[in-house]
């Protein structure tokens, strides 16, 4: 799915525009044209600081925020690659903990850009190539990569000798890619496991195990699973964790949502697990409090759209869109949350998103669905939330933008406790724009 990058800065669009102009304009996985592109630019893939390679089909963006944090509560110096962007490309590379600025950005896809003409990569595979290329030239003490999609033929997935590996949750997503079946997508994930690699995963179900077991086999990496190798519980209000090498307990993420614990125990697990760096247990026991990771169950600050609501509005912002962000976020908002009410629900959903299976987990506690397009993006109509919507016996109303909706919420609702804008990460970074308040 294209990202329909944009930029205020003429030099970065330049760069954009030529990336355009360049890629495919689709998904293609595959490893021989990022491995063409990097050798042009002098395999920098292999000259990175340690690095921490994350997959999964939801959490891995927070586990990396959680690894950053501990890592930078140590007092390293950390680069990371993720992505999507939610409102600046820049999102994607963070040098030394700081996004990249539009100078340096400019010429950095410039100089993979000169060198990508011919090959046809997509524009993830040359924004891959620009981070790695980057992260080889600066000076760090590790680097966080966050898998793109699925894992065996990811771009990022170059990486000959990570210091550790992790997969987060597991679920169904992008099945054009990745298959139908969730063994299907497990092993795909497992295809980023490394020989002599640690490969960190959470507890799944028997048959997920049996998958990644083997191909952390195949692959001669260090399998260590979440039940046996080392083991997590939230408890009395702590996260309480433990290996071989002892037991910590540590408060829970300040991230909302239950589902987060797991990802923090996940990253605790990598951290505990990797032999290139020794993190101080002060550090790893700030990252829960430090994390923080936007549009995921983010309560957004008051700003022009925020300020259309009354004081006491509570506006959250995810972009969850499969059916296991559905249930994460939905059991977020319990009854005490809602006050024993419903909350409007604003969403934009891309038209490959299954709708029913992420919607599911709400019903009960929707009062109104407003249902947006995603700009740029194939989308699915108004009709869809409104079948839905039918359904539960509440109404539906399609607006142009977030601003429109959160508008028609004030005049209808003189006292919404809470709202829930979810759907896409796409619509989260037009959401986070229009409210002025950018990632950082």
């Amino acid at each position: 799915m294209p990202d329909h990058a944009v930029s205020d800065d003429p030099a970065v669009q330049e760069q954009l525009d030529r990336l355009w102009s360049l890629s495919p304009g689709a998904d293609i996985l595959g490893l021989e044209r990022v491995t063409r592109l990097l050798e042009r630019l002098g395999d920098p893939h292999r000259a990175l600081p340690p690095v921490f390679h994350v997959a999964g089909t939801n959490g891995k963006g927070s586990t990396c925020a959680f690894l950053r944090a501990a890592l930078e509560a140590d007092g390293r110096s950390v680069h990371a690659f993720t992505s999507p962007h939610l409102v600046r490309f820049n999102e994607r590379i963070r040098i030394g903990g700081t996004l990249i600025a539009d100078d340096a950005l400019a010429v950095l896809l410039s100089r993979v850009l000169d060198r990508a003409e011919d090959i046809g990569a997509s524009f993830f595979e040359v924004t891959t190539a620009a981070a790695f290329l980057a992260f080889a030239e600066q000076p760090a003490d590790a680097c966080i990569i966050e898998v793109g999609l699925g894992g065996r033929l990811d771009a990022t997935n170059v990486v000959p000798a990570p210091a550790v590996c992790g997969i987060a949750q597991l679920g169904i997503d992008h099945q054009a890619f990745l298959g139908d079946r969730i063994e299907q997508i497990a092993a795909e994930k497992a295809g980023i496991a490394k020989p002599g690699a640690p490969l960190v995963t959470l507890r799944y179900a028997d048959a997920l195990m049996a998958v990644i077991g083997s191909a952390a086999a195949s692959a001669g990496a260090l399998w260590r699973p979440m039940g046996s190798d080392w083991d997590a519980v939230v408890y009395r209000e702590r996260l309480h964790y433990r290996d071989e090498a002892g037991r910590m307990d540590m408060p829970l993420p300040r991230l909302p949502g239950a589902h987060q614990a797991m990802n923090a125990a996940l990253a605790l697990a990598m951290l505990r697990r990797q032999q290139a760096l020794t993190i101080a247990e002060p550090a790893l026991k700030a990252a829960p409090i430090w994390a923080h990771w936007p549009a995921r169950l983010q309560r957004l600050d008051r700003g022009p759209l925020v300020d259309l609501l009354p004081q006491q509005a509570t506006v959250w912002l995810d972009g969850g869109h499969n059916a296991n962000a559905g249930e994460a976020i939905a059991a977020f908002f319990t009854p005490d949350r809602l006050e024993g009410g419903r909350m409007p629900l604003i969403i934009g959903m891309l038209a490959n998103k299954d709708i029913e299976s992420f919607l599911a987990p709400f019903a009960g506690k929707i009062s109104h669905i407003h249902a947006l397009p995603v700009p740029g993006h194939d989308h699915h109509p108004p009709e869809r939330f409104a079948a839905v919507a039918a359904r539960w016996g509440i109404g539906c109303t399609a607006h142009q933008d977030a601003r429109a909706a959160i508008q028609a919420i004030a005049d209808q609702d003189r006292n919404p406790p809470q709202i829930l804008i979810a759907g896409s990460l796409y619509l989260a970074g037009e959401v986070l724009r229009a409210n002025d308040q950018m990632p950082d």
